[in-house]
This record gives structure tokens, C-alpha cells and sequence, in this order.
């Protein structure tokens, strides 16, 4: 019995150990990049590189917003987030139950259609969705950011399976007491699917918030730019300015982290739930 106890036990601190050593591994960058971001430009670049910084330099916080029109930027990539999450929730959500629980002609290749877009590389859409924006007179502004990404064949695939997973017969009590195909959706059927919801939107926030080709092509102006795009301008051709960099990043990165420890608890389910649902 205590041979087992202590098996048990050594098992436990070993996995411990390594969740810790995957942790750490985890947290080092955003650690060096503080840390960075608190050194001078000359110790910042100096070989070999120092662990610590000698002087705890502040400045770099303050500089970033002189060095950037930082404000706009957060507030364009605060725009382009919510647009494309809140699109991608919206429109997914509605073609999922369409696909899942609705009885239409030509569903299944239609469907089928809808997957294959995750065949093609984003990088090739950029042309085609570059002149629809030019034709539409959108270039530099707001909206140039987030139409093209309120939608996407993966948030409806995986809004789709959920939407599988749930009992018809709650749909078939909704009709009897007189419900119609939008009520059910809105009041029955989407609710059950909130750790989906909440994990799509996660997913579409994060890939929203740190999207740097689209708005590189399309929002040329720096007070159009989001952060993403503009922190780039900060790469020089014969000189960094590592500390202001990491330091902008640093900032940058802060509503996402909150974003996902408000959302966790879902997101964690909702990830956890896509691998049983069939």
C-alpha cells in the first residue's frame, strides 16, 4: 500500500514538474519582453545580451505613445475586433443551425462548398477582396479592416457540430407551443451552444487582434492602422528602437490576456466539448 501511495505521489510531482517547466516555457516571452522593454536602447542591443537590466528604464512606456499615435491605433484594432468577432458570431451561428437543423435542397454541397474555402490560403483572397474594397470606396477606414472577416467557414463548421449535438425534441415542443424557425434559434437553440459561442469568439478575437497583412494593405494611413500593423513602423532600416517596441507590444497584448481570462471558464469547455461532438 505504501509502494503505491508512493508511486501515486511520484507521478503527481512529476507531472507537476513538467506542467511548471511548460509554464515557464510559456511565460518566458512575455518576461523577456518586459524586461526588454525596461532596458536602455544601448543595453537592449548590447552582445552578449544581459538577463536583467542594470537600470530600470520606465521610459520606454511613455515614448511609445510619442513615437505612435498609439490611442488610435488600440482604438482601430478595438474597431476591427469587435466588428469581426461580433460578424463571425452572428452570421456563423446563423449558417450553422441552417446547415444542422434545416431541410433545404442541395444542403450537403452546398456545405460542402462552404469547407473547401478552408482549402484555400487566405493570402490568395487579398487580391480579390482588395478590389471589392477599392470599388466600394472603403480604403483607409474603419470598416476596410473587419468586412472581409465577419464571416468564416471554420466558425460555421464548428457552430455546425454543436448544433448537431443538440435533441431535436426541444425543437418539436418549441414548434407545438406555436414557435417559429428564427424563435427557436434565438431563444432554445443558441443558448445551449454558449461555451461554442464563447470559444469562437476567442478564436476570432485573437486572430482579429493580431492580423497584420490585411490591414498592411489596405489601411495605409498610420491613424487608420491598427496596433498589429503599426507597431511595424517601428522596425527602421539601419536601426530598432527595441525597448519602445517591446514596450508597445507589451501594451498591446494586455486586452487579449484579459479577454481570455474573462472567457476561460467557456472557452475551456467549449474546446473541450468540439471533441465529442459528432
Amino acid at each position: 500500500m505504501r509502494d503505491r501511495l508512493r508511486r501515486v505521489d511520484g507521478g503527481t510531482v512529476a507531472t507537476h514538474i513538467l506542467l511548471s517547466l511548460g509554464a515557464l516555457v510559456m511565460v518566458f516571452p512575455f518576461l523577456w519582453q518586459l524586461l526588454t522593454a525596461l532596458k536602455t536602447l544601448p543595453e537592449a542591443v548590447h552582445v552578449p545580451t544581459t538577463f536583467l537590466p542594470q537600470e530600470w528604464n520606465w521610459s520606454a512606456f511613455k515614448e511609445v505613445f510619442t513615437a505612435l499615435p498609439y490611442g488610435r491605433m488600440l482604438g482601430n484594432s478595438v474597431i476591427n475586433t469587435v466588428g469581426r468577432t461580433a460578424g463571425q458570431l452572428v452570421f456563423c451561428s446563423l449558417a450553422a443551425y441552417a446547415f444542422a437543423r434545416m431541410r433545404f435542397r442541395g444542403k450537403n454541397v452546398l456545405f460542402a462548398l462552404f469547407l473547401s474555402v478552408l482549402l484555400v490560403p487566405s493570402s490568395l483572397l487579398i487580391l480579390p477582396q482588395y478590389d471589392i474594397i477599392q470599388r466600394l470606396g472603403l480604403l483607409n477606414t474603419p470598416p476596410a479592416l473587419f468586412l472581409p472577416g465577419m464571416f468564416s467557414a471554420f466558425g460555421t463548421f464548428m457552430l455546425r457540430q454543436f448544433f448537431l449535438a443538440l435533441p431535436r425534441d426541444l425543437e418539436e415542443a418549441a414548434r407545438i407551443d406555436g414557435a417559429g424557425p428564427f424563435r427557436i434559434f434565438w431563444s432554445i437553440m443558441l443558448p445551449l451552444i454558449r461555451p461554442a459561442l464563447a470559444a469562437l469568439a476567442v478564436i476570432t478575437a485573437m486572430w482579429s487582434w493580431n492580423d497584420l497583412l490585411w490591414p498592411l494593405v489596405v489601411n495605409t494611413d498610420p491613424a487608420k492602422m491598427p496596433i498589429s500593423a503599426g507597431l511595424t513602423s517601428l522596425e527602421g532600416q539601419f536601426e530598432t528602437n527595441y525597448p519602445v517596441m517591446m514596450a508597445g507590444s507589451l501594451i498591446a497584448s494586455l486586452p487579449m490576456i484579459l479577454l481570455y481570462l474573462f472567457l476561460q471558464r467557456h472557452f475551456v469547455q467549449g474546446i473541450a466539448q468540439s471533441g465529442t461532438k459528432g
